[in-house]
């Protein structure tokens, strides 16, 4: 259903040809196959999504790859990116709209957030367990609604600390809903690791999640 778009990353339209416009951020491991999966979904929903590739062509399996791909990720590079992402996807000839989604997950969750306050053009942000230790968003700057979505067993985000993103979104000003499953931990929704998928949570999470989008933009 998706193509790569060079610089860009992967590109997924709707049947109709044209609809909203959602950005899907990456787990650490990089743009592989099941970013790439979530982004046809959306497409499947009505949406053109695009999955940007943060980390440049390099994707991992290796955890500890990946930790290395995730602290060595130039924030304010990444910041410029985001903003670039979303005017390209604005000005797309089959994205309808003035306001964009962005969903992410894991560190594309606290990626997400940063993307709402670096461009004025995100209408929604639905942020999946997100964490990354040098990303500290300016929540001052965040005007769009914010769907939070945890794990309880996450020992990445505890309950301590979505409470305190809870806190800080909201003493800037700004609007958090937050929903946390019981019984499963970071990475629930990915469905491409048995060992901490869940699909009973999934499904609710994309349910909330399409819900979200279609209220916000």
């Amino acid at each position: 259903m998706g193509m790569m778009v060079d610089g860009m990353g992967y590109l997924a339209m709707p049947a109709s040809g044209s609809g909203r416009g959602v950005i899907v951020l990456q787990e650490w491991w990089g743009l592989v196959p099941h970013v790439q999966e979530v982004a046809d979904r959306f497409a499947a929903a009505g949406y053109v999504a695009l999955a940007p590739d943060l980390y440049e062509g390099e994707t991992t399996t290796s955890p500890d790859e990946a930790a290395r791909l995730f602290m060595a990720l130039n924030i304010e590079k990444t910041a410029q990116k985001l903003e670039t992402i979303a005017e390209y996807l604005l000005k797309h000839p089959a994205v309808a709209g003035e306001k964009l989604g962005v969903i992410g997950f894991c560190m594309g969750g606290q990626l997400a957030l940063l993307a709402a306050t670096v461009s004025d053009r995100i209408g929604a942000v639905v942020d999946f367990y997100g964490i990354h230790p040098n990303v500290h968003p300016d929540f001052a700057k965040l005007s769009a609604p914010v769907l939070g979505i945890f794990g309880e067993q996450d020992d990445f985000v505890p309950p301590a600390a979505v409470h305190s993103l809870e806190s800080a979104i909201q003493q800037a000003g700004g609007s958090i809903e937050t929903h946390t499953y019981p019984n499963v931990g970071h990475a629930f929704f990915n469905n491409t690791r048995s060992e901490v998928y869940s699909p009973t949570a999934a499904e609710d999470a994309w349910n909330r999640t399409i819900g979200f989008l279609g209220a916000n933009l």
